[in-house]
């Protein structure tokens, strides 16, 4: 059966203007999800707000048991802080169970539940969550971005560009250093855009295109992929004699290697590790959700396999002090929860779905929220600052992406992290717009 539950904040609301301040400072003055105006001006008297965050959780392939966590945290915190605009947020958490019954049950549930909206979710079956959700009028705020629904639904509100902005961004990173490019990535349906999108990269920067392996997100070994993936990027068996990559960590790369395939890409990585020798000079990448920081401390940081790589973002590095916000109220609200973690592009999605949450909510100053008044204000415009980690984020249709695949991509922007001294760290200062590379996608696919 789909596992959920129901959390609030225990924590009577604060009126005083003094408890405010004091929470505002304790949490950062640039804490975009709301110190601007006085929380809880209804003393607490408007009808509760309830939302639903659903993940995969104790599953073989991907799970992201801290995005509900965050969510849970988050309303802790705010209701702790008089709530949003005066209304308590109630919380509905779902594990999908990475299956489409499972993503459908969840979303079955918001609407028993009456949920006004799911936010930060992560789930790879849309056909399955977002019938039902569109059926009752919920809208999707902020989800993981892995399902292609995600990117055409009417009442999807994106807040990052998904992997389709991941794999484009990706070509373009590589295009700078490799002449050949293997991808090893799911053989899915939403697995067959992404070769199209790295090809629309590695194009713009006059390179070929990537050599395609497909293969299940959820093997014990790679072994064979990893080896068709060494001889793809020019670096196989049939070209000996190439020195280490060690060796060569100052000189131009020529082939490379990216996969995508969630949790699995470790295990990727720790094949390919086996059939690489040190006469065989390979590029590594990959992309958050694939490998992040965790995943560098795990296997052993500066000395493990990911130094050097390549890694394409959403957002900042986890380091980046716009981040300070979510810190603060990871600590305050969930620091013995050790499925949040900070670096995890999950939970940092789930904290800016909440952001965009809290500002549609206080822009209606309304006793009673329903779902079709979140959607009037998303459609007519309302702009989320995020303080520096998303470019501004608004639905309107003139913020809409030429492409039909993904038209609902309306944060276009990347970033480019290389592993340095086992840290994720920025291989170019700011954001990259992957608008043109993904329209040029969308014209080849």
């Amino acid at each position: 059966m789909t596992g959920w539950r129901s959390s609030s904040s225990s924590r009577p609301f604060h009126s005083a203007t003094a408890a405010l301040v004091a929470a505002c400072t304790a949490v950062g003055a640039s804490l975009v999800s709301g110190c601007g105006a006085v929380p809880g001006v209804a003393g607490g008297s408007r009808e509760p707000v309830t939302v639903m965050t659903w993940a995969p959780e104790g599953t073989r392939s991907t799970n992201m048991p801290g995005m509900p966590s965050m969510t849970e945290a988050y309303a802790r915190w705010v209701n702790s802080h008089g709530g949003i605009d005066g209304h308590k947020l109630q919380v509905l958490t779902c594990n999908e169970h990475n299956t489409a019954t499972g993503a459908a049950e969840c979303a079955r549930r918001a609407v028993k539940e009456n949920a006004v909206a799911v936010i930060g979710s992560y789930s790879q079956y849309g056909r399955a969550f977002m019938a039902p959700l569109e059926a009752a009028g919920i809208p999707y705020i902020g989800g993981y971005g892995v399902a292609d629904e995600e990117f055409t639904s009417a009442l999807s509100y994106p807040v990052n560009g998904g992997q389709a902005t991941l794999l484009a961004g990706t070509g373009k990173q590589l295009a700078v250093w490799c002449e050949r490019v293997s991808l090893v990535r799911p053989d899915t349906v939403s697995g067959d855009n992404l070769p199209v999108l790295l090809n629309s990269g590695l194009t713009a920067g006059h390179r070929k295109p990537t050599v395609d392996i497909r293969t299940t997100d959820d093997a014990g070994d790679y072994t064979p992929q990893a080896q068709a993936a060494l001889v793809g990027a020019g670096a196989g068996p049939d070209e000996p004699g190439r020195i280490g990559r060690k060796a060569a960590a100052d000189r131009a790369r020529k082939g490379c290697v990216t996969a995508v395939l969630g949790d699995r890409t470790e295990t990727f990585f720790d094949s390919f590790r086996r059939v690489e020798s040190d006469g065989q000079k390979v590029q590594i990448a990959s992309v958050i959700g694939s490998v992040g920081q965790p995943l560098v401390n795990r296997t052993g940081g500066a000395d493990g396999p990911f130094e050097g790589a390549y890694i394409t973002g959403w957002y900042p590095e986890a380091t980046d002090p716009h981040w300070g916000p979510m810190r603060e109220v990871i600590r305050e609200q969930a620091f013995r929860d050790d499925t949040i973690d900070a670096a995890d592009p999950g939970v940092q999605t789930t904290w800016i779905a909440c952001t965009v949450l809290k500002k549609v909510v206080e822009s209606l100053h309304q006793d009673k929220i329903a779902p079709h008044d979140l959607v009037r204000a998303l459609n007519k415009g309302l702009t989320v600052d995020t303080g520096g980690l998303t470019p501004a984020l608004r639905w309107k249709f003139d913020d809409m992406l030429a492409a039909p695949d993904f038209p609902r991509i309306v944060n276009r922007d990347v970033t480019f992290q290389v592993v340095k001294d086992g840290r994720l760290t920025s291989a170019k200062p700011g954001f990259t717009d992957v608008s043109s590379t993904m329209e040029d996608a969308s014209a080849l696919g």
